[in-house]
């Protein structure tokens, strides 16, 4: 069954969310980070998704008081992500309290030292961020051509224990008309040792149980709640079914 993974995007410690990656286009929302985060746990919400989107553009985290907080106070899975450039950067947002850490512009930009994480920490640990606009994986916020396709990057580190994989539809994103459902059922199909995570698009439960059916192991879910779309009363009945 398909696990839903909640997304917290964070901009000087609140809760935002752009449109399609744009920061021009940032919706901020009175939500407090802990507060939602308390929220989606209590609905029976295992993982939790939060990208710094401070320490993407900075590229080093910005917002690890909100990570040490959001650790502290509940037992999420938190996967984290936004301006991990260095072994200092990864080190210090797990000792803040990330399970794991999501790593994506120095994935294309130092590929050895991408593969040196997922031999020292393991593959459970360190997850590949691919964010996709037309066909090519962008880095640094979504700022940056990083001029390689998402096949080709998953296919680099195949060989280092690749098991994990965000991949992001920046053309869907924050749109909430639907995901890329293409992209992401070719994806799983080719790479069947990788956990692909749709990420982008989700703008209803249907498209969740559409994404269920097809087979896809996981998804990211952000504006639709904030919108209120998706409910937090959904989410409990679906977690319910597992």
């Amino acid at each position: 069954m398909i696990e839903i993974i909640p997304a917290i995007d964070l901009i000087d410690g609140r809760c935002v969310r752009l449109t399609q990656g744009d920061y021009a286009q940032t919706k901020v929302y009175d939500a407090n980070p802990l507060d939602m985060a308390k929220r989606y746990a209590d609905s029976g919400v295992r993982r939790l998704h939060v990208v710094d989107l401070d320490g993407a553009k900075a590229k080093e985290p910005c917002n690890l008081k909100v990570l040490e907080r959001l650790a502290n106070a509940t037992s999420l899975d938190i996967e984290w992500g936004g301006g991990i450039k260095s072994g200092d950067a990864l080190r210090q947002a797990i000792d803040a309290g990330a399970n794991r850490v999501i790593c994506g512009s120095v994935a294309v930009d130092n590929k050895e030292l991408f593969a040196s994480w997922l031999q020292q920490y393991g593959a459970q640990r360190v997850i590949l961020g691919a964010d996709v606009r037309d066909g090519k994986v962008s880095t640094h916020g979504w700022l940056k051509d990083g001029g390689v396709g998402v096949n080709e990057l998953i296919e680099e580190f195949l060989p280092f224990g690749l098991s994990q994989l965000i991949c992001t539809d920046i053309s869907k994103d924050g749109m909430l008309q639907g995901p890329n459902f293409t992209l992401y059922t070719q994806l799983q199909e080719r790479y069947p040792l990788v956990d692909v995570t749709l990420s982008g698009g989700i703008s209803s439960m249907a498209d969740i149980e559409y994404a269920d059916k097809l087979g896809i192991r996981a998804a990211i879910v952000g504006k639709a709640i904030y919108e209120g779309h998706i409910t937090l009363k959904n989410l409990e009945e679906w977690l319910l079914k597992e």
